[in-house]
This record gives structure tokens, C-alpha cells and sequence, in this order.
């Protein structure tokens, strides 16, 4: 024997208790750390050197072991990385250096920590019993690998690669499953030759166990039939199909389904593949999971309205007596509707349309389609696009997935009963898209009436023709619409609606509904035409009607509350007692709004809900020339505002300005409410002619509003959104309206009450609006400047008050 002297070292360590592990030196693993104290150790160790001691507890269940349940000898480790997972545990990776025995352990409150001494293996086996033991020890490892399960070939090239006994005896330990009583056994063992015996007892032991397992399993393996276990099976099948009533004989189930397919007339292309499904199904063991996907398809088809068509009502005159019993206005998609069915009497093979409905919440989209249903005597189903990010929501889930199922567009088909429906497709604009598909594009086939003839919908795989459908979109905002989709779509705007039409709408029709709804009558609540106007003017400002229905409801629940008490047999509401039952007015008339003031202009605003007052403010101030910009304006307001200013600029002189007034004055542009966000360009002329308001200390008039994108040279240019905004302003009493001179074929679908009711100015040139919204014209400083005086043109061909011939 030889020996090799060695000096062993003494560390002071923080201690990690591992539960059902044992570690070896040279051994690189990872486990899951999420005991308190052992967390503590953990970032003990990471704060100082890394190193901590990995030592066994005795007791697997004992979640707090103390100082005696652990074994004296462990492994100091290097921490090699600490990943954070999911809740408050973690994933640490350590790599063994060397054993170490525990001498001394300190129990504090957090964690613990010990002196241990590296352990050091001083007897070396001579060189010719070194060799029998390496060459021992791999042949009952590789019989122990034969065996085993998941051993990786990478263990036995390492395995074959090690010369060292003491490396080797770790190495094999580390990868074998062993009890941790007997690991620990081998850790604990220092001297390498003695480890090695102990390792190739337990290889020899571990090889018998696993040969008796072996035999185990083949001779149960051989007493068990496999023909017999499925005629075992098929009997049980047999017996329970009987005793529920259900078809025994797969065949005569294919039979019953190839019946009903031939007698639904289908393309040969749709009768052969689902005649094909049949004849797989007969061949299938009627339990298996096949056999019930393959039924959902046949019943599926079955289902759904194969040439199955309701008969148009084509009368123009009863059609337009029902839309006008459910609708109040919406001329235009009235005139659509009828058209459409003139068409179809005369051409009765014209294929279905596709309409979108665009306009502001609560003006009747939604409701209108049920209506255009009822007028054509059609089915009418409805489908909610709102928030859809799946394509499998449109054309469904391919029959390779659990729990396969048609899409919506199927679905709502075999809902409606036939082939030729309304379809509504409720708020188009709010689909979304992510990393299941893009649902908007799915769309493109089924609202293209030269494809949509042979739709195909993933589940059932065979066409199904949509072109009879007519599709009805709605729509809040245009611009989230794919440029693809827009395209196939026929265009409907539905205005915002005027104060006279809401009047009449609350009083012939949301008025008597909600009377119904709560039970009472005409005699018993009484609204008088005025108090629905002040409710319209007071309580509500918005471009449909719902929050007046709501107003209506409140009435009508306060009213049945004082009937039931018994304090008063009828109601009768006025504009005197209306506060009564709706509180305070909400919605006061805004006096400065339509008051002369410097440097404030009314500007028009377009939203996704209608057109709104957007009021400019502008101070001037004495600076250093700084622009300050606030109201949330966006990037393209924000040019528009500089634009205004560098126009102002090159003017000084015409305006009589202090042509140095952007050296020495601050200016501070300002769009109220500063919590809305706004964009565009169509700002521009409002926000020059509060510049020069405020410079020349000459008043706006309170009751101009104006709108229109400026150029440099002063030029205004067309905008977008002409009928809300002209809305907005009849909403605020504003009396003059300055728009585009581009925008004046516009003015054709421009509400008659408000052409009636606002004089319109068109201005090519901000001299036009300058001249209609300043209170006087800028005035030369001498006498001397007359030809200086600006004085814009104004003449009768700006001025409307009606449509435009």
C-alpha cells in the first residue's frame, strides 16, 4: 500500500438540508429550493463565495430539521446558477468540489451555519488491484445498464473514460438509483478501494432484482391474449348498447346515416366524402374514439339547412310600412333595403348582399337588422365579432383536435334553419388578432359573394354556400376596418340624430315600450312634449339615444314606486317637476361658450360617438418665444399648431403684429378637456385664428365654429367628418359654421335641421375666416398705413343656408 498525504481545509459554511438527495463530489445536478432557512443559506452563499455545504437529512418528511437530524458528512459545492421560478421557489444548479465532514453546526434563527473539514482518502490500492477493481466494477455496470431503464449512453462513455477508482465510484453512484440510505453509505466510505467493493455489491444486487422484475413481466406479458382481451371487451360494448336502447351494429348505423345524406341531394364532391365517413365508420368498433368524432361530423352535416330557402316577401309596400313601424328616420338604409328587395323581384337569381352599418353608438344599428329581417321574411341570426382574436371562430377547429367544432359562421347557419338568412355581424371594428390567426382575414371568404359559394369550414371540410346569405355589418369606426374587408362591404353611415328626431323617437317609440315594460299606461304617466325636450337638451348629449331610454326607465320606475305606495293615481311630467324624478340638469347651456372672447375659438372635433365642440385657448405671454402645447394633443395636432404659427409669421404685417412677437412673447395653446386625447389636422384653422385673436387682442365671436386643415401659404384644406361636426355645433346653438371650401358638395348630407338653423361660410383662405369669426377687422397703428388695411373679402357666395344645387 501507498500513501498520499494531504492537507484537508476548514471552512465555516452556511448549511442546505436536501431531502431524498445526496450529492457527490465532481457531480453537476440541479434541485428546487423553497424552505425558508434553506433560502436563507442559499443567499448567505451567493452573497460571499458562492460555496455552501450540501448535506443529507436523515428523516424525508421532516420539513425543520435540526442539527441532529442531519448526517455528518455532506459535500462542499460551488453555486453555479439560481433561477427564480414561479411563487417563492427556486431552481439552484451546484457542481460538487470535495466531501466534508461536520465538526461543529450553529442553529441561529434564519439558517444554519457549521465548521466542517474537507475529508481526505489517504490509502491508494496497488496497481494490479486497482485494475481488477475498474475492470469489475465497469462489467457490472454495464450489466447493471443493460437492465435498467434510461441509462444515457453518455453515462457509459463516461464510465469507460475514468481511470480514477475514487471518480469513478462517485460518478457511478451519482447515476444509478440507489435509497439514499445506501448513497449515503458510499458517501461516507473514504477509503476509494473500499467504496468500490461496497458499489460493485450493490451493482451485483441491483442486476439480480432487475433480472427477477424482467422475468416478472415477460410471463405476465405472455399469459394475457390480446384477442381474447378485445373479445372480452367488444361483449361488454355489446351488452351496455343494448340495455340503453342504442344501434348495436356499427353497419346498420352507417346504413341509417348513408340514407339521410343521399336524401339531402348534395354536390357529388360533398355526398362521396361524407359517404366515405360512413363507410369508415362501419368498419370501426362502435366504442372507439374515432367512431365518435366521425358521428359529430355526419350529425353536423345532417344538421345544417341544405338547400333549404325561405321564400322573400317581395312586397315593396308592406316592407316599407314595416320599417317604419320599428324605425324613426334612417332614410338612407330604408331606401337601401327596398331597393335591394325591387332588384330581387325583378332578378330573382341576384345573390346576397353585404351592408355595414356605420355610425356612432346607440342610432339603431343592431336593432335596424332585426327590422330589414322582418320586412324580407327572412330568418335573422345575430353574431357578436366584439373582442374576437381566434380564426378557428370563424372557420372552425380541424377535426384533429379534441373537442372539434364548427365556427360561428356554421353554427349561426344551422341555428337560423336555411340557407338564405340575415346575418348580422355585430361590431366588425372590435375584432382583434394575436398568435391564434388573424379573424379579420378569415372574413374576407365569407363577405365575398364571388367565394363565398363554396365556404369551407375546417370542421366539416366540404362546401356550404353562403352566397344566398345577406350579411348586415355594423360598425362604430371605419378606420379600424382592414382596407381588404372595407372593400367588400357596401357602405352605410347613419348619422348622429338631430334633437327633433330624438323627440320623436322617445315619444312614438321608446316611451310606449318602456311603459309596457313596467307595467303601466297613458293615463297613469303622462310626459309632456316639452319635458322631452328638456330631458333631450338637459339630461342627455349624445349622438344615439340610449342614455334617453335610460332617463325614460328612471321616470318610469319612480312612477310605478309612488303608484304601488299609493300616494298619487297618475303622473303628469312637466319641465317644472322633471327634477324631481331625474335630479339636477346635467347638461347646462355653457354662456361663455357662445360669448366673444380673445384668443378662444369653438372647433369641431370628429369621435368614434359623434361629432363634439372642441374649444381652442391661446395666451400670450411675455417671454422668450417658447411654444407651449397642452390638452394630450397628438403629433398631427401638434404640426398643425406649429404650422398656425409660421403662417401667423409670414402675416405680421397684414395683421399688424409685432413681427418680432416670437422673440419676445410665450405662446400657450390650450385644448380643454386635458385628459381626452385628440389628433388630426382639421385643428389647424382654429388654432390660427385663436393665434391672431390673441396677438391683435381682437375677440372671437362666440357664435362661429369653424373646421378645416391650413396650409403655409394660409390655403384650408378639406376635411373629414362634416355631418357629426355640423351636428355637434346644432347641439351647442352655435349659429355660424365655417367649413372648407372643398367640403361644400359635402353640405348635400348635411341634416335639413341644421341647414335650417346654421348660416355655413366656405373659405378657401384663412383672410375668409378671419373676416367671419374676428369681431373687427386689425387696424393700422397711422394713418399713414391705409393701403395696409386688412380687409378680407367677404361675399354672398360664401353664405348658405340651404343645400347647394
Amino acid at each position: 500500500m501507498e500513501t498520499k498525504r494531504q492537507i484537508s481545509r476548514l471552512s465555516t459554511l452556511p448549511v442546505l438540508a436536501l431531502r431524498g438527495l445526496v450529492v457527490f463530489p465532481d457531480m453537476v445536478l440541479h434541485f428546487d429550493v423553497g424552505r425558508k432557512k434553506s433560502m436563507l443559506a442559499l443567499n448567505e452563499a451567493m452573497s460571499s463565495d458562492q460555496t455552501i455545504f450540501l448535506v443529507t437529512q436523515r428523516d424525508l418528511r421532516d420539513d425543520e430539521p435540526d442539527a441532529n437530524s442531519l448526517y455528518t458528512v455532506g459535500v462542499v459545492a460551488k453555486i453555479r446558477q439560481v433561477l427564480k421560478l414561479p411563487g417563492d421557489n427556486v431552481r439552484v444548479l451546484v457542481e460538487g468540489l470535495y466531501r466534508a465532514k461536520l465538526k461543529e453546526i450553529n442553529e441561529t434563527d434564519t439558517y444554519y451555519i457549521a465548521r466542517v473539514r474537507e475529508c481526505v482518502s489517504r490509502r491508494v490500492p496497488e496497481e494490479i488491484k486497482l485494475q481488477a477493481l475498474l475492470r469489475e466494477c465497469r462489467n457490472s455496470f454495464e450489466g447493471y445498464a443493460v437492465l435498467a431503464p434510461r441509462i444515457s449512453p453518455d453515462v457509459l462513455l463516461g464510465v469507460s473514460a475514468l481511470d480514477d477508482i475514487d471518480k469513478l465510484s462517485d460518478y457511478i453512484a451519482s447515476n444509478i438509483l440507489l435509497p439514499t440510505e445506501e448513497k449515503q453509505v458510499l458517501l461516507e466510505t473514504l477509503d476509494p478501494e473500499k467504496r468500490m467493493e461496497k458499489l460493485i455489491i450493490i451493482l451485483e444486487r441491483e442486476i439480480s432484482i432487475l433480472s427477477v422484475e424482467q422475468g416478472i413481466r415477460e410471463r405476465v406479458q405472455e399469459q394475457i391474449d390480446q384477442n381474447q382481451k378485445e373479445y372480452y371487451l367488444r361483449e361488454q360494448i355489446k351488452v351496455i348498447t343494448q340495455e340503453l336502447g342504442e344501434i348495436d351494429n356499427p353497419q346498420d348505423e352507417a346504413q341509417s346515416y348513408s340514407d339521410k345524406i343521399k336524401a339531402l341531394k348534395l354536390d357529388a364532391e360533398s355526398e362521396t366524402k361524407m359517404l366515405d365517413e360512413c363507410a369508415r365508420l362501419a368498419k370501426m368498433p362502435a366504442g372507439s374514439h374515432e367512431s365518435t368524432v366521425i358521428r359529430g361530423l355526419i350529425e353536423t352535416c345532417l344538421s345544417l339547412p341544405w338547400n333549404k330557402y325561405t321564400k322573400d316577401n317581395l312586397n315593396i309596400e308592406n316592407a316599407a310600412r314595416i320599417l317604419d313601424r320599428d324605425h324613426y328616420g334612417l332614410k338612407k338604409v330604408k331606401e337601401r333595403i327596398l331597393e335591394s328587395l325591387a332588384v330581387h323581384k325583378l332578378a330573382s337569381e341576384t345573390k346576397g348582399q353585404v351592408i355595414c352599418l356605420a355610425g356612432p353608438p346607440g342610432v339603431g344599428k343592431t336593432s335596424i337588422a332585426k327590422s330589414i329581417a322582418a320586412a324580407m321574411g327572412r330568418r335573422y341570426v345575430r353574431v357578436s365579432l366584439g373582442g374576437m382574436r381566434d380564426e378557428a371562430d370563424i372557420r372552425g377547429h380541424r377535426r384533429t383536435y379534441i373537442g372539434a367544432m364548427p365556427g360561428r359562421i356554421i353554427n349561426a347557419v344551422r341555428q337560423a334553419g336555411s340557407a338564405n338568412p340575415l346575418f348580422l355581424l355585430d361590431e366588425i371594428d372590435k375584432m382583434g388578432n394575436d398568435f391564434r390567426g388573424d379573424p379579420a382575414s378569415a372574413m374576407l371568404e365569407v363577405l365575398d359573394t364571388e367565394q363565398n359559394s363554396l365556404f369551407r369550414d375546417h370542421y366539416l371540410e366540404i362546401p356550404f354556400d353562403l352566397s344566398q346569405v345577406m350579411f348586415v355589418t355594423t360598425a362604430n369606426d371605419l378606420n379600424k376596418i382592414p382596407k381588404p374587408l372595407y372593400d367588400r362591404m357596401e357602405i352605410i353611415e347613419i348619422p348622429s340624430y338631430t334633437a327633433e328626431e330624438k323627440f320623436h323617437i322617445a315619444k312614438g317609440f321608446l316611451l310606449k315600450k318602456q311603459l309596457k315594460r313596467h307595467g303601466l299606461n297613458l293615463r297613469q304617466l303622462r310626459i309632456s312634449d316639452e319635458a322631452i325636450r328638456e330631458i333631450i337638451d338637459g339630461y342627455t348629449r349624445e349622438s344615439g339615444v340610449r342614455a334617453l331610454e335610460r332617463c325614460i326607465i328612471k321616470i318610469c320606475r319612480k312612477t310605478a314606486r309612488r303608484l304601488v305606495d299609493g300616494n298619487i293615481k297618475s303622473v303628469k311630467l312637466l319641465p317644472e317637476n322633471i327634477e324631481e324624478y331625474l335630479g339636477p340638469r346635467k347638461y347646462k347651456d355653457d354662456v361663455n361658450s357662445i360669448c366673444d372672447g380673445v384668443g378662444v375659438v369653438n372647433g369641431l372635433a370628429w369621435t368614434s360617438v359623434g361629432g363634439e365642440m372642441m374649444p381652442v385657448e391661446v395666451a400670450v405671454l411675455d417671454g422668450t418665444g417658447k411654444i407651449e402645447l397642452t390638452g394630450s394633443m397628438g403629433d398631427i395636432m401638434k404640426e398643425s399648431a406649429r404650422t398656425a404659427i409660421s403662417y401667423v409669421r409670414s402675416r405680421t404685417a397684414e395683421f399688424f403684429i409685432d413681427k418680432d412677437f416670437y422673440k419676445n412673447k410665450d405662446i400657450h395653446i390650450h385644448v380643454p378637456e386635458g385628459a381626452v386625447p385628440k389628433d388630426g389636422p382639421s385643428a389647424g384653422v382654429t388654432i390660427a385664428t385663436a393665434i391672431i385673436s390673441a396677438l391683435t387682442n381682437i375677440p372671437v365671436r362666440g357664435n362661429v365654429a369653424m373646421t378645416g386643415e391650413i396650409t403655409l401659404r394660409g390655403r384650408v384644406l378639406p376635411i373629414g367628418g362634416l355631418r357629426e361636426k355640423t351636428m355637434a355645433a346644432y347641439r351647442h346653438q352655435i349659429k355660424t359654421v365655417i367649413i372648407p371650401g372643398g367640403n361644400k358638395s359635402d353640405m348635400v348630407e348635411i341634416d335639413k335641421a341644421v341647414l335650417d338653423n346654421i348660416n355655413f361660410v366656405t373659405a378657401d383662405h384663412l383672410d375668409t375666416v378671419i373676416g367671419h369669426a374676428l369681431v373687427s377687422i386689425p387696424k393700422t397703428r397711422s394713418e399713414d398705413k391705409k393701403d395696409n388695411i386688412f380687409i378680407p373679402t367677404v361675399s354672398d357666395d360664401n353664405m348658405h343656408r340651404s343645400v347647394p344645387q
